[in-house]
C-alpha cells in the first residue's frame, strides 16, 4: 500500500525521472498471461490499446509510463496489458474468441472493435474491474496528471457509487485547485462529544480514512467542505475526523481499542467498531445519541449523494421509511423545484 500513499505526494516531483525504454517502466502483460494471473489474484485490468504507426502511443511510453511513480503504482494494484489493435492473433478474452478482421496490415481486430467500437483512435485506455463488468475506456494521450484520477477511481472502486466526471472534477479540486472554496465542519474528539451530548445530543458522524486511501483525501477535501453539507453537519450532528492507522489507545463506551492487525493490516480497532465489522476505505459511520451505530457508509460520496443520507437520519426517517422509498420520494422532490 505505500506507492498508493506516494503516488499523490511525489508525482508532481518527477517530471524529469523518464526511462527511455521502449515500454516504459511498466511491467507489461499479454491478455492470455493477465488473465491467466487474475484467476489467483484479482485486480484491475489497464489494457493500452496501441498501434505500430501511432506516434502518441510511443510517446505516451516514454514520459507517462516512463514515470517511476505511476508506473510503480500500476505494476502493484493493475494487470497492466499492451494490445496491438492490429494483431494478427487470434485471442480469447473474458471466454469468448476474437480474431483479426483481414489479413490485410493497418486493419482492426475484432478484439479492438469491442473496446473501442467505431471509434478507432490511439492510443486508447481501457480499465477493467469487478470481474471484467466494469469497462471505463479513456482516449487519446494521457499525461500523468490526466491518468491519476483514473488509476484511483478504479483500483479504490469509486466507480461503485459515482461517475467518473465527479470524481474527477473532485480530484482536481483536492490537488490542482488551489481556489476551490471550502466550508469549515467543527470536528470533535470523543471525550468532547460526550460533554456535548449531556448539554445537546446530536448524532455522531465519524469520517474514518487512511494515509494510503486516495479517494478518502478526495471526499475529506472537497465532499467535506462543501457549504450546503458543512452547514447541514455542523447543524445536526457532531463529527469526528479519524485516522484508521492512529497509535492512540481509545476508550470508548467504557471499553478500550487500539492498533492491531486486521486481515494483514494494522489497522485501529475502533474503526471496525464503529462500522461494525464494515470498515471499507473511505468510510463515514453514522452513529445515534447513545454512540450505537446506525449505518456505515461506506463508499465515495459526493456532496449531492451524502446530503440526502445526512436528512435521513438526522430527521428520524430511518424510523419510519425505508431507504429505498425515501429516496426515491427525495429525488422526486429535487425534480419539481
Amino acid at each position: 500500500m505505500k506507492l498508493l500513499k506516494l503516488l499523490i505526494i511525489t508525482i508532481t516531483t518527477s517530471a524529469g525521472l523518464f526511462s527511455q525504454s521502449e515500454d516504459g517502466l511498466v511491467k507489461w502483460l499479454t491478455i492470455k498471461e493477465a488473465q491467466t494471473l487474475n484467476k489467483t489474484q484479482q485486480k484491475p485490468l489497464l489494457i493500452d490499446i496501441y498501434t505500430d504507426w501511432c506516434g502518441w502511443c510511443k510517446h505516451m511510453m516514454k514520459t507517462t509510463y516512463s514515470n517511476p511513480n505511476i508506473a510503480g503504482y500500476i505494476n502493484q494494484y493493475f494487470y497492466p496489458v499492451k494490445f496491438n489493435a492490429e494483431t494478427k492473433d487470434t485471442i480469447e478474452y473474458n471466454g469468448k474468441i476474437y480474431k483479426p478482421t483481414s489479413p490485410s496490415p493497418k486493419t482492426p481486430h475484432e478484439l479492438a472493435i469491442k473496446f473501442l467500437g467505431q471509434s478507432l483512435s490511439y492510443p486508447s485506455t481501457i480499465f477493467v474491474s469487478n470481474n471484467y463488468e466494469f469497462n471505463l475506456l479513456s482516449q487519446g494521450f494521457l499525461e500523468e496528471k490526466k491518468l491519476e484520477p483514473l488509476l484511483i477511481y478504479t483500483v479504490e472502486n469509486v466507480f461503485k457509487s459515482t461517475p467518473y466526471e465527479e470524481f474527477a472534477k473532485q480530484f482536481e479540486h483536492t490537488f490542482y485547485d488551489t481556489v476551490f472554496a471550502k466550508g469549515r465542519i467543527k470536528f470533535h474528539t470523543l471525550k468532547e462529544i460526550e460533554k456535548l451530548q449531556k448539554k445537546n445530543p446530536k448524532k455522531i458522524l465519524i469520517n474514518i480514512s487512511a494515509g494510503f486511501c486516495n479517494s478518502c483525501k478526495v471526499q475529506t477535501a472537497t465532499t467535506l467542505t462543501d457549504t450546503s453539507v458543512v452547514n447541514y453537519i455542523n447543524k445536526h450532528f457532531y463529527m469526528i475526523n479519524f485516522d484508521a492507522e492512529s497509535n492512540d489507545t481509545i476508550v470508548f463506551k467504557g471499553e478500550k481499542y487500539y492498533k492491531t492487525f486486521i486481515n494483514g493490516y494494522p489497522f485501529h480497532s475502533f474503526a471496525l467498531k464503529a462500522t461494525n465489522n464494515r470498515l471499507q476505505f473511505p468510510s463515514i459511520a453514522v452513529l445515534d445519541n447513545q454512540q450505537s451505530t446506525l449505518d456505515a457508509l461506506n463508499a465515495f460520496l459526493t456532496p449531492g449523494s451524502l446530503m440526502p443520507i445526512l436528512k435521513y437520519y438526522a430527521e428520524d426517517k430511518f424510523k419510519t421509511t425505508s431507504w429505498a422509498d425515501y429516496i426515491k420520494a427525495y429525488n422526486e422532490q429535487k425534480k419539481q423545484r
